[in-house]
């Protein structure tokens, strides 16, 4: 079962309320997405931390209904 681009902002929103979140369906098929996200709560972390970060905002999808995510973290400014 595919996933919604909305869907996905919807839980990284949940989890990081102040992110700015642009989502791009890639394949047009519902599994493979690029999502660009920016937020403090990126600050000081690492860019591995910063993915593992939206990886459990997606509570488990990766891999299930998520099968692609390309992401880009950044911080605001």
């Amino acid at each position: 079962m595919a996933m919604d681009g909305s869907e996905i902002e919807r839980l990284i929103k949940n989890a990081l309320p102040d992110a700015r979140i642009v989502i791009v369906d890639l394949a047009g098929d519902g599994d493979h997405y690029a999502a660009k996200v920016s937020s403090e709560a990126f600050r000081g972390k690492s860019r591995v931390q910063q993915h593992q970060m939206i990886y459990a905002a997606l509570q488990g999808e990766m891999g299930g209904a998520l099968h692609a995510l390309a992401l880009e973290t950044s911080v605001p400014g």
